[in-house]
């Protein structure tokens, strides 16, 4: 008798692993799949709801600005969100037709824009422009220096003087300067004072006054140094008076009256001997 015996193959079935339970669509009755069915195109139906009241990324762009919201954070403090850059809409301007074409007053060409027509409403091109004496551009204060103008002649009085504005040339952190066309500014000023020889002696007029106010000024501050030096110079006296007395002189022979006559200062005793 054999002391091994041969192994006996084990059963594929039951090597392996359960199987799975069947899907648990499979056990669900049909009023529950009804149930699903029904919350799933509930939720579906929302989703576009929602999707449709949302507005898309090109409305409003330029026209409302969101306000920032708040998150709690639940540790003490609020975090702000970052609210989105507004985009403003930039229209492109539209092409100019030959017939809108603009006439130089001095070449007597046609063309299309300048400098000095996009700034200051003046038919004259480039290529005619006068950089150093005619088209120079002044600013406020020379204007108000050289021509004598006020600042309502220049904001106020139609048509209203027109200007560009530039960074300050001396600290770029201070405010813009305005710059306007000179030839514009001595029109101005012939509308203001009526003839340039009016202005010329209104200049005149306005130099003399100031030589006068120099002047002035001049003879208050010498006056000034000259009281200084007086009290510099002046010493108080420490010690009192005393009378020095001429002889006395009789005043009324009846009373008795006597006079004496300080020498110094000029001071009268009037007394009487008993």
């Amino acid at each position: 008798m054999d002391l091994l015996e041969p192994l006996t193959p084990m059963n594929d079935h039951a090597a392996s692993p359960p199987s799975e339970p069947k899907a648990k669509n499979c056990n669900l009755s049909p009023a529950m799949r009804a149930k699903i069915e029904r919350n799933r195109q509930r939720a579906v139906m929302l989703r576009q709801a929602r999707l449709a009241n949302r507005p898309s990324a090109g409305e409003g762009v330029g026209t409302s600005a969101k306000v920032a919201k708040t998150v709690d954070s639940g540790g003490g403090f609020f975090i702000e969100e970052e609210v989105e850059t507004q985009r403003k809409v930039v229209h492109q301007p539209a092409p100019v037709i030959k017939a809108d074409y603009l006439v130089c007053d001095h070449c007597d060409k046609s063309f299309m824009d300048s400098y000095l027509s996009n700034g200051f409403d003046l038919a004259v091109c480039d290529n005619c422009r006068d950089y150093e004496v005619k088209h120079k551009l002044i600013s406020r204060t020379e204007a108000k220096q050289l021509y004598l103008l006020k600042d309502c002649d220049l904001d106020q009085r139609e048509p209203v003087l027109r200007f560009v504005l530039r960074k300050n040339p001396l600290n770029p952190h201070w405010g813009d300067i305005k710059l306007y066309l000179r030839l514009q500014v001595e029109k101005r000023s012939l509308e203001v004072w009526g003839s340039e020889e009016a202005l010329e002696e209104a200049k005149e007029a306005r130099e003399e006054n100031r030589e006068v106010q120099k002047q002035k000024r001049f003879n208050k501050k010498v006056k000034e140094l000259r009281c200084a030096v007086r009290r510099s110079m002046w010493t108080k006296g420490t010690s009192a008076h005393q009378h020095e007395y001429g002889p006395e002189e009789l005043v009324d022979e009846e009373e008795d009256l006597y006079r004496k006559v300080c020498n110094t200062c000029g001071h009268e005793l009037t007394y009487e001997k008993m």
